[in-house]
């Protein structure tokens, strides 16, 4: 048990990664930057006419979700970007400025596991100012057919993930994590993003996941994983569902103290459940270093001061 207390953090220096797009299948780079307390999660891209457009990471400028969640501002985008939230997230950077070359995130190999590597080599530095997060209320539902996310008053930060797909390759798998940095690295970072082959196949058709591979994607073919080193985890299916809720409901701008749990969800329920949350004043309350709150999964949350109800 850890209390929820201290101050912002951000990166002590700055951090590049390169690879590909797994769509475009063009060349993708990144630069992590520090950023002063206060910023949040920032994404620039550079526009047209040499101007750099600033994306903040937060719910409010999500403007895709059908295949990963995209954010986007003054005409330009950025595409999966929830694999380094997640990271974020689970090891409690506050601020930093993600410069983009491009309009896709590099995939590396599909999970989060090079960018949680690349904060820890840039390292994690505290600022002065103090944190604040999100305290779920009470419930907050979003349903479709028998699909649904929810959150849920909860003294901790857990994630309650469950999938369910025809495929016996996968079938039905759950999932329960008590975010905290060491966690996450153990048992998250490292599920990659996942897709059957008939799906990719019709995607290459229109000009979609031409960066998918086996480098970087667990590939389902009719009777078994194609790739050749197998599954890194027996589960490995619902432990990347759990990762790509924890970099979208870091959308929130703030981490939150109470319980998400999903049944048949994805990017675009992991979104609408934080727009549903924002709708309700009456759903959650600010906390700040004066509250003393206890988590149960040893998370020493990371949150910029920024007020969700303005988000």
């Amino acid at each position: 048990m850890r209390k929820i207390l201290g101050k912002q953090t951000t990166l002590s220096r700055r951090v590049t990664l390169t690879g590909v797009g797994v769509h475009s299948g063009k060349p993708a780079s990144i630069i992590l930057s520090p950023a002063e307390a206060d910023r949040g999660i920032v994404f620039v891209r550079t526009a047209p006419t040499g101007a750099e457009v600033e994306i903040p990471a937060r719910f409010d400028h999500v403007v895709a979700t059908e295949l990963c969640t995209v954010i986007g501002a003054e005409g330009l985008t950025v595409a999966t970007i929830e694999h380094l939230m997640a990271a974020f997230a689970a090891m409690a950077v506050d601020n930093a400025v993600v410069e983009i070359d491009g309009p896709e995130m590099p995939i590396i190999d599909g999970c989060s596991a090079a960018f949680v590597a690349a904060i820890q080599d840039a390292r994690v530095v505290t600022l002065k100012a103090p944190r604040k997060a999100i305290r779920i209320l009470k419930p907050v539902r979003v349903e479709a057919g028998d699909a649904y996310a929810e959150l849920l008053p909860f003294e901790g930060t857990r994630y309650d993930v469950t999938i369910d797909f025809a495929n016996p390759l996968i079938g039905r798998q759950s999932y329960v994590l008590d975010l905290s940095p060491a966690a996450f690295r153990r048992e998250i970072a490292r599920a990659r993003t996942f897709g059957f082959m008939r799906d990719v196949e019709k995607l290459w058709t229109l000009g979609f996941a031409l960066g998918s591979s086996l480098e970087n994607s667990v590939a389902i073919g009719d009777d078994r994983v194609l790739n050749p080193e197998g599954l890194r985890f027996a589960d490995e299916f619902v432990r990347h569902k759990t990762l790509d809720a924890v970099g979208d409901l870091a959308l929130a701008g703030l981490p939150f103290i109470g319980h998400f749990r999903s049944y048949k969800g994805g990017h675009k329920m992991n979104w609408l459940v934080l727009k549903a949350l924002f709708a309700d004043e009456t759903a959650f309350e600010v906390v700040g270093e004066t509250r003393h709150v206890e988590t149960a999964g040893g998370l020493s949350v990371a949150v910029p001061a920024l007020s969700p109800a303005k988000a």
